[in-house]
Order: structure tokens, then C-alpha cells, then sequence
């Protein structure tokens, strides 16, 4: 590195707060407020705190700002993104400016901070200590855990989280939330500590390499901190607030069959069988939610020199596609279904004859050397000119084959860092230990960053991007607003924890979900024999997991093969659903057991507990129905998705017992004083993918509904509440509409099965896939 540059390892900068006024406190103090939030700057010693104005006392002490300020001011602000706001503003005696800023519908303080060089060459800056700060929830830190990427801990055993770390009473689930609400240029990480009993949080952005040329400032990375009675809701409104500032849509998702797995075709799959299989996928299970076939590693060509072959601009002559990507691609396409291919965009082998006068194209350690990484090959210098013409062009090759979903693996090499598998909690991986880049002035996130800008201007915005995977290195989480979807753990058992390795992730992570990105916890297996095969009930649990958690549904069996009880679980789950689904037991279990989906979209609301027991003991959970998140004072009806039957109605509390790798599905629904509809056959989530309207008419004593009805895929109406309520309601007729009728559509109320007095089940079937409305007429 040249030696005229100033080398700064650690730069602290201040927190920001803004309010919609200004309090006067004394002399030395300045303090902003909004609807939720008070913050107070003590001028005198240069320390902040933070009050939520609803509970009093400040949950947020002893905030330091990494040093002295030579002047503090209260102004307005303006953020493009979140509106007018209040900031103590601060000028440091090094002539950098930092502030703590309130918005008032955001319920974060935000932490901003702006580096200056004064100096007369480059400046730069490998990290930044953005704020450290004392964390007090009334209880002794021994009884608060922590929850972040490390999963749950206790706070002096976290190893620090990327992105963000919530500390939380796991009685009361009342906890604070810090996370990086940017991280454009570096990479967020929150550390936590123990010291003489009082819980400590220190935020730091990492940045490798960010250079500041002479006289030039620097923003450094946004952090958010809050403080909640449910710290759950606060991690989904931290994770609200990345989505609003990075303007993130997410293209539509459907379920996704990957190669890799297979353990039929190999991990490629070939020509014949990918052809065969999108054609069986799309009659049997399109209209189920089925929409993507991906091909893995072992279709791309090159020879082997450090992981996978690097040849992506072409096939494998002698391959699984010899005859190219392009006709598999058609195939997959005709038979209605949308082609997907795994590829390592941004690393290439150094040692390949293909680059012997292209190394210049990759990024160097301080020896000279190419920047190698494990599996990964040779990071690629994504700020080369050469190497963006590479990518653009490549990018636009393989969509030219008919590819619109990209699975980019290995994407931590943009970063040019190193590989740390299986990586969850923090690790010091010497993050910058590379030659600045060709451009200087990009550090190592921003290049990463800038790469997969690249990809998507030359893919096209029809293109799904599926990154992978955190767990080669966390810092791949500064994808967010780039990706469709994310790996968010390692291969399956990689971590040896077997089927448990998905959900231990996806749930730490689950608030990201359908916010930021599809969470991706890797295919769930469902196959009765082979390598890997499993159980019924296990495959149960594994699919429902996904379905029930919202994440991103992929499978990797060889699906024409599957026994019928087998493909009948991939009907039932596959298909994703937008309701809300959270962990029950979040700061209790380090897997959480038992999952609360909820949803209100419609005048009814609709209620499924999913409870997942991982372990080969029995599993009894006990919870209030105010911990569940259901009302405690209403007794519930509950049908047993799995078991095909009615379970016992509870209130105040809710018991389930659980055997041993099994789970139990149940659709919980409020007792009225009329017949109301419980669930349905179709889909896990019991009427939440497939009721788009239900009424009751007291007057008419009817039941009606639409319901979305697969063809040939006979679907049932569970109804309870005919006895028990102080009525005794009798059906009179089941009918479906004049349309409906028309079409072959027919209902017909099922034989009563023994043991389930007060219930009711309507069969309809419909010859092919339509919107039934259907009525259902009762006597008292």
C-alpha cells in the first residue's frame, strides 16, 4: 500500500437522533423527541441516552460518541427516504460530524456520522466504531439473552452478529434492537458484553478498504437502535425500515426443484431428465405452487482447480448438456415452468490457462499473490474494466439461453474475503487483507455491491436473483436490495445438525423474510428412499416447517419417483402464503419449537400454530394464549392438519404434545355463536392461501365463501360450531353457484365420522381449477 496514505484502523463516529422538537434539560444538554422516543445529549461529558417516552426510565446509557465534540446543535433535517425529522447535530474536534436523529414514524434513533480528511493525501479507514452504548431493561444482563446471526445467547457469550444484534427478557420478550440500516460501502457487526453486571452493545462497520482522498469527506453507514415491549415486532419494523430505505420489491416467488440433491440424476441433472422432470412437475404440481426447475453444479465447462469448474459461458462438451443450455431451457419453458441455473459469478481459477494473461482481472494480497479463496477460486476485481465487460456480457449470455432465475453462489468472493464455513456468528476473517482495487476508491462491500448492480442491468429486471449463502461469510448480507432470495444457512447437515440446519437459521432470520429477501433455508428432503431418505412424519415436518415459517419453499427429490403419500406433502406445502408467521418461543429455545401463523387480510381472522419438534424425545409445550398471540378470554376450535381430524378446543392456555422428529399443524379459529369455518383440506396454512372470502348472515343463518379449488383435487370445508354454544345448528343444504354448477362444480356434505360432534365437513370438487363460491344454510 503506498506509504503517503494514512492508515486509520478504527474511526469512532456518533449517533444521530432526530424529533420532531427540542427539549431545553439545562445547560449543557440537548434533547429531541418524537411520538415514541426522547434522546439527550450531555454536552459536558459527551455521552447520549435514549427514553421511551411510554415506559420512562432510559433504556439506552452511558452513550459514547468516540470523542470530544466542539459544538452541538439541535436542527431539522431531511431525509429522501424518511421524511422531516430533528437531529442533535455534532462537529468533532477532528472536524468530522456525526448525529443522533429522530423521524417521527420511525421508532429508531438513527446513529449518522460523516469522516473528513483534512490531510493532503488519501485517508483510509479499515473500520469505524459507530457508537457503544449501555443497554438497561430493569433486569441483571445474566437474564437477558441476545439474538443474532450467533443465534440465541447469553450476552456474554455472543461472538458478535453481523448486521444486527437484539437483546431481549426472554420472560417478557421486551428488548432493545441495533442493526445497520445501510451498509452500502462497509459491513455492519454488533458486538455485546458483560461488564460489572450491566449489559454493553459496540457497533462497528467494517470496511476493508475505504479511501478518502485529501480534503473529501466520507458518509459512514446508518445505525438504527430501538427499544420494544415485543422485540420481535421490533426486529420486523428494523427490517420494515431496510426495505423502505432500499426501495425493495421482490418479484414473486414460487416453489423451486434444484439438481443438487438429486439422488437420481447427479447433482446437474442432464438434458433427458430435467426435460422429464419439468414435464411431470407441471402436471402434477404446478397448480399446487410448483414453478422452477434450477440446474446446479457439473453443466459448465473448464477444467478443476480450486472448487467447482469455471467455464459459465459455455457447456461441458462432453457434460450432462452437451447440446447446450438453450433447448433444456425451451423444454422446461414449454411445459410452462421458468428455467433456473447455479453459477459463481464473481471468482474465476488464476491458475487456468484460460487467464494466464488476464491476471490483472483479479484481486491481490499485499505478497503479490492472487487473491485465492477455499472453494471459492480467485476473486474477481470487480471494479477492473475488463472484468466488468466480463460480467456484462456474461450476464446477458446466459438470459440469452432462456435462464431467468439465477442461482449465484459463492458470492462472498465479491467481497474479496475469505471463506469462513460454516460462518453464523462473528469472525475474524482480517476483512480488507487484499491491495485496494483497480479503482482505489471502492471499498470491498461497495464493489460487491457494484457487481451485482452490474449482473442485474445486463440480466434484465425479469430475471429471479437467488444468492447463496451467508454461511460461507456473513458479509454476503449486504446483498440486501440486490437479491430475490438468499441462502441464509450452509448446505444441508453441513454443520452436521441434519434437517435441523435450515430452520436453525431461518428462524434467527425470520423477520428478513418477505421483507428484505425470500429467506432461502436450503430444499427440504421428502424422499422415502436413496441417500438422506426420511420418515413420513420427518418429511412432514421438514415441508410444513417451510410452508408454515412463509420461507422460501425449494425441494431437490427426484420428484417422479416420489410415492404418492410423499408427493401428496409437496400439495399440501409448497404453495408460500403473505400472512404473518413468528416464533412462538424466539427467546426461549435456540431452534424455536412452535410457530403462530395469523392472518387479517380478510373481515375473519385466520390462526395456525405450527408445533416442530427436531429431537428424537417427545416434545410438550405449555404456553398462555396471550404468549401464543391469541386472545385469552376466547375459547378456540382446532383441527389437526396432518392427523385429519378435530382436536380438543382450549382457552386461556394452549398444550399440544408432540412425538418425537414430528410435528402437528393445527388451524385454530375462535368459538361464535354460529357455525364457523375452521380450515380447509387444501394447503397446511388450513384456508389462508385458498379462502379469499367468508361471511356469516345471521338473518339468513348462511355460511358462504369463495374458495380458490384445484382441479381434480378434491377439497374439503371444516366447519365447527353447530353444538356447544348454547345452539344446536343443523345443515340444511350445501350449494355452490349457478356458474359454478354450470361448470361440473359439486358439493356434497361428508358422512359424520365418529368423535366429531359439533363438526361439519363439505366436500367440493371441481373438474378444473377455479374460484368456487359456496353457501352453506342452517336451522337452529
Amino acid at each position: 500500500m503506498n506509504k503517503t496514505i494514512h492508515q486509520v484502523r478504527t474511526v469512532t463516529a456518533l449517533l444521530a437522533v432526530f424529533a420532531t422538537m427540542s427539549l431545553a434539560v439545562n445547560a449543557s444538554q440537548l434533547a429531541i423527541e418524537n411520538k415514541s422516543l426522547s434522546v439527550t445529549y450531555d454536552d459536558a461529558n459527551g455521552n447520549f441516552s435514549v427514553v421511551e417516552k411510554a415506559s420512562g426510565p432510559a433504556f439506552l446509557k452511558d452513550g459514547k460518541l468516540g470523542g470530544s465534540a466542539v459544538k452541538a446543535k439541535v436542527e431539522g433535517v431531511r431525509d429522501p427516504v424518511f421524511g422531516s425529522g430533528r437531529s442533535i447535530a455534532l462537529t468533532l474536534v477532528d472536524g468530522s460530524t456525526a448525529s443522533l436523529e429522530l423521524y417521527e414514524a420511525l421508532p429508531f434513533v438513527l446513529v449518522r456520522g460523516k469522516r473528513h480528511n483534512h490531510g493532503s493525501v488519501p485517508l483510509e479507514i479499515s473500520n469505524a466504531v459507530t457508537a457503544t452504548f449501555t443497554i438497561d431493561l430493569g433486569k441483571p444482563a445474566g437474564e437477558l439473552r441476545t439474538m443474532g446471526t450467533a443465534g440465541l445467547t447469553a450476552p456474554d457469550k455472543n461472538p458478535g452478529s453481523y448486521l444486527f444484534l437484539t437483546a431481549a427478557d426472554p420472560a417478557t420478550r421486551r428488548g432493545v434492537v441495533a442493526g445497520w440500516l445501510t451498509e452500502d460501502r462497509g459491513s455492519g457487526v454488533v458486538f455485546s458484553s458483560v461488564k460489572d453486571g450491566s449489559l454493553e452493545f459496540k457497533a462497528r462497520i467494517d470496511y476493508g478498504h475505504l479511501r478518502i482522498p485529501a480534503d473529501a469527506s466520507a458518509d459512514l453507514e446508518t445505525l438504527a437502535i430501538g427499544v420494544f415491549d415485543d422485540a420481535r415486532l421490533g426486529e420486523e419494523q428494523y427490517a420494515d425500515a431496510m426495505k423502505k430505505q432500499y426501495d425493495i420489491k421482490l418479484r414473486p416467488r414460487s416453489a423451486v426443484y434444484c439438481t443438487w440433491y438429486s439422488n437420481v440424476h447427479g447433482q446437474a441433472g442432464d438434458e433427458t431428465s430435467t426435460v422429464e422432470l419439468a414435464q411431470f412437475a407441471a402436471r402434477e404440481l404446478k397448480p399446487f405452487g410448483f414453478g422452477v426447475v434450477q440446474i446446479d453444479d457439473e453443466w459448465q465447462d473448464s477444467e478443476k482447480f480450486n472448487g467447482p469448474r469455471r467455464g459459465f459461458d459455455r457447456v461441458r462438451p462432453d457434460g450432462p448438456y452437451a447440446h447446450g443450455i438453450a433447448p433444456v431451457a425451451a423444454g422446461v419453458e414449454k411445459a410452462g415452468l421458468t428455467f433456473g441455473l447455479w453459477w459463481l459469478p464473481f471468482a474465476r481459477n488464476y491458475q487456468d490457462p484460460e487467464y494466464k494473461d488476464r491476471q490483472d482481472w483479479f484481486v491481490k494480497r499485499p505478497d503479490g499473490k492472487p487473491y485465492d479463496t477455499s472453494w471459492g477460486g480467485t476473486c474477481l476485481d470487480l471494479t477492473q474494466p475488463a472484468v466488468k465487460a466480463h460480467l456484462a456480457t456474461l450476464a446477458k449470455t446466459v438470459r440469452s439461453w432462456g435462464v431467468k432465475y439465477y442461482k449465484m453462489d459463492g458470492l462472498w468472493t465479491g467481497t474479496a474475503s475469505e471463506q469462513i464455513y460454516v460462518n453464523d456468528g462473528y469472525k475474524d476473517d482480517h476483512f480488507g487483507n487484499n491491495v485496494p482495487f483497480y479503482d482505489p476508491l471502492k471499498s470491498n462491500i461497495e464493489a460487491y455491491r457494484d457487481g451485482l448492480k452490474l449482473i442485474r442491468r445486463n440480466a434484465g429486471d425479469d430475471v429471479f436473483f437467488s444468492g447463496c449463502c451467508v454461511a460461507q461469510n456473513e458479509r454476503e448480507l449486504c446483498a440486501i436490495g440486490l437479491v430475490d432470495s438468499m441462502r441464509i444457512g450452509p448446505d444441508y447437515n453441513a454443520d452436521g445438525l441434519g434437517n435441523r440446519t435450515g430452520p436453525i437459521r431461518g428462524s434467527r432470520l425470520y423477520f428478513l423474510n418477505g421483507r428484505v429477501w425470500w429467506n432461502d433455508p436450503d430444499p427440504c428432503i421428502v424422499r422415502a428412499s436413496g441417500e438422506a431418505n426420511v420418515s413420513l412424519e420427518q418429511a412432514r415436518l421438514d415441508a410444513s416447517w417451510v410452508a408454515i415459517s412463509g420461507q422460501f419453499f425449494l425441494t431437490s427429490d427426484w420428484l417422479p419417483k416420489l410415492p404418492a403419500e410423499r408427493l401428496e406433502i409437496l400439495k399440501r406445502t409448497m404453495l408460500s402464503h403473505s400472512a404473518t408467521a413468528r416464533p412462538v418461543d424466539y427467546f426461549d429455545n435456540a431452534l424455536p419449537t412452535t410457530w403462530l401463523v395469523t392472518d387479517t387480510r380478510l373481515a375473519v381472522r385466520r390462526d395456525v400454530i405450527g408445533v416442530f419438534n427436531q429431537e428424537a424425545s417427545e416434545l410438550n409445550v405449555d404456553y398462555s394464549c396471550a404468549k401464543l398471540g391469541l386472545d385469552p378470554v376466547k375459547t378456540y376450535y382446532v383441527f389437526d392438519f396432518w392427523a385429519n381430524s378435530p382436536g380438543p378446543s382450549f382457552a386461556g392456555d394452549f398444550k399440544c404434545h408432540v412425538p418425537p422428529n414430528s410435528c402437528r399443524i393445527l388451524a385454530v379459529r375462535s368459538a361464535e355463536d354460529h357455525p364457523v369455518l375452521v380450515g380447509t383440506s387444501r394447503h397446511v396454512t388450513q384456508g389462508m392461501v385458498d379462502v379469499t372470502e367468508e361471511a356469516w348472515n345471521g338473518s339468513r343463518k348462511i355460511l358462504s365463501g369463495v374458495s380458490q379449488v384445484i382441479g381434480n383435487d378434491p377439497y374439503e370445508l371444516r366447519v365447527a360450531g353447530l353444538e356447544g354454544t348454547g345452539k344446536k345448528w343443523k345443515l340444511v343444504n350445501a350449494t355452490v353457484s349457478v356458474q359454478d354448477e354450470a361448470a361440473g362444480v359439486t358439493i356434497l356434505p361428508a358422512p359424520a365420522k365418529a368423535g366429531e360432534d359439533g363438526w361439519l365437513r363439505v366436500r367440493i370438487d371441481a373438474k378444473a381449477s377455479r374460484a368456487v363460491r359456496w353457501a352453506l344454510a342452517f336451522a337452529d
